[in-house]
């Protein structure tokens, strides 16, 4: 398949391609090009995809068309595709999708995720439906209570698959699996692929089609990074400061803690900044309203842990701003993928303070390159920069033993920045 291929020229049936239309998309991404005819064919597939790079069409296209072929009738409750995913927004997105997607297609659809009352979710599965997108917890709850069963399942996607076993989903992705009939077709998705990932890979699929689209280091590479050394109790000055500007239009700044997100995100809207944090401490509908207030410019700033980082599928991210730097070298590729939808370019800040240049150092291992440091601001620290480097252990210890100790003010730089 030629890279200049449209989706007018891929085998998918009229309603499919009516709604690709209606939203306006005419050129598959690379992943799409590469995955579709396979799953068209009914062949397991393993893809190495990060989320923005178009896998959901990847996988939703072929399994609707392949429902509306079979044209059964629904059987109460009982799906016959099934999605499993992470997160409760990345669940939520994924449901919209097939919707879209879908809409010319008389198929019945359903989304399963804790933090919310059960109750309009089993009401959802009582008739049946084609399509299922769930959470593995939520899932095994409502298995275990018989609102559900999976023994008709024909089509299972395993999405986000390292972002699964991160956290500490695997034994329940084992048990959802055990459940399954013999006979499916398998679909597993995976951002990396860690020993323990290739391991449940290879006893979910069957002689499956690979499909390896955005490594991590190209996706780096397509990203205009800075490392900005600072001293731990200037940061929220340096992020002030570089908000400012007004190319940063709609910025995602990312934390580790929730407690660090909620801070952050208040700090911000005290000095006039209009902002929403969103973590796994938040409600589903005050998680929902920040997407919704962050998708519609009535916030600009949007603060997040890391459990978002792949749950916020959002188009026209001006920036991505790591006020704290990850400790997992992968977590910093996923947030910063956040600014690069669907090959798109981006760029990428990154606040590292003394206790965190391990990770630095870590994270340019994976990225294989290195992240150019921007001395030119008002906060930039030679002492921070030239800092010896920790252990992790110890750069582990020292953040989450980290009070309020306070460093010498470091250095000012020329601005670069338009304010």
């Amino acid at each position: 398949m030629s890279t200049n291929e449209l989706f007018s020229n891929i085998a998918l049936i009229e309603p499919l391609q009516r709604a690709l239309k209606a939203t306006g998309y005419t050129t598959p991404t690379p992943v799409q090009r590469h995955a579709i005819p396979p799953l068209l064919e009914g062949r397991d597939l393993l893809g190495c995809a990060q989320t923005g790079t178009g896998k959901t069409a990847a996988f939703a296209l072929p399994i609707l068309q392949r429902l509306a072929h079979t044209n059964r009738r629904l059987e109460p409750r009982h799906a016959y595709a099934l999605v499993l995913t992470p997160t409760r927004e990345l669940a939520i997105q994924i449901l919209e999708s097939f919707k879209t997607y879908g809409q010319f297609l008389n198929l019945h659809y359903a989304v399963v995720y804790g933090g919310v009352g059960q109750g309009i979710q089993v009401n959802s599965l009582k008739r049946g439906v084609d399509v299922l997108v769930a959470t593995p917890g939520r899932l095994l709850d409502l298995i275990e209570q018989r609102h559900l069963n999976l023994s008709k399942i024909d089509i299972f996607v395993l999405d986000e698959a390292d972002r699964m076993l991160d956290m500490g989903f695997v034994n329940d992705i084992r048990k959802v699996i055990a459940m399954l009939p013999k006979r499916r077709q398998n679909l597993f998705f995976s951002a990396t692929m860690p020993k323990d990932i290739k391991q449940l890979a290879d006893s979910m699929l069957v002689n499956p089609v690979t499909v390896e689209v955005t490594p991590v280091s190209s996706t780096a590479e397509r990203i205009d990074q800075s490392l900005m050394y600072v001293e731990r109790k200037r940061k929220g000055d340096l992020l002030r400061f570089v908000l400012k500007d007004p190319s940063f239009k709609r910025v995602i700044v990312f934390t580790r803690t929730k407690h660090g997100a909620n801070r952050v995100s208040e700090n911000l809207e005290k000095n006039g900044i209009p902002s929403a944090a969103i973590h796994g401490n938040k409600t589903q509908g005050a998680r929902q309203r920040a997407l919704e207030d962050f998708r519609r410019g009535r916030v600009r700033v949007l603060v997040a842990t890391d459990i978002a980082a792949r749950g916020i599928d959002i188009d026209e991210i001006s920036h991505v701003i790591n006020y704290e730097i990850p400790n997992i070298a992968e977590s910093y590729v996923h947030r910063i993928g956040r600014t690069a939808r669907a090959g798109a370019e981006g760029i990428a800040l990154s606040f590292c303070d003394a206790e965190e240049r391990s990770f630095i150092r870590d994270i340019e291992k994976v990225i294989e390159q290195a992240i150019p440091i921007d001395r030119d601001h008002p906060y930039h620290s030679e002492e921070v920069a030239n800092s010896r480097l920790m252990s992790k252990g110890k750069a582990k210890e020292a953040i989450e033993g980290a009070g309020r100790s306070g460093h010498r003010r470091g250095g000012r730089g020329r601005r670069r920045y338009r304010h």
